[in-house]
């Protein structure tokens, strides 16, 4: 049998499998607005600000392998034991390990980058470094 469509999703198991729970951070899929990221360019370097509320300094990692700058962040569910506590009969927090990769150039040591955590943000300064494309030598080909 032939069910309506409406916008390419089955309109009829949409409908009974709907919780009817409309708000907007219900809307969103699991995940997606972890660790948003705000770049910004001065003149001598760029300053990365990434959103990790509720993470702790010592779970978030940085490393650089490369030229591209990984940024990973874990976050670990508590128990809470005893019956005062009460029973959570939802929790909404995410649990488990966040990751980001940026490409920050091949001639950047780990060094020369600077990061800093405070109030759920992580700041990272990254140094502008000039490229320079290594020119090959013209080689001459023996001709017989």
């Amino acid at each position: 049998m032939l069910v309506p469509s409406l916008f390419n999703t089955n309109f009829v198991d949409a409908f009974f499998n709907d919780n009817f729970d409309r708000r907007p951070s219900m809307l969103k899929t699991s995940g997606s607005s972890l660790m948003n990221t705000d770049i910004r360019e001065f003149k001598d370097h760029y300053e990365m600000e990434l959103e990790l509320p509720g993470y702790q300094k010592e779970n978030i990692h940085a490393t650089l392998k490369d030229g591209y700058l990984t940024i990973d962040a874990t976050r670990e569910e508590t128990q809470e034991e005893g019956t005062e506590a009460g029973v959570y009969l939802r929790r909404e927090r995410y649990v488990g390990k966040i990751e980001r990769t940026f490409f920050v150039g091949e001639d950047l040591k780990e060094t020369d980058i600077k990061a800093g955590f405070e109030n759920g943000i992580l700041k990272v300064n990254i140094p502008k470094v000039e490229y320079k494309p290594e020119v090959e030598e013209a080689k001459n080909i023996f001709i017989e």
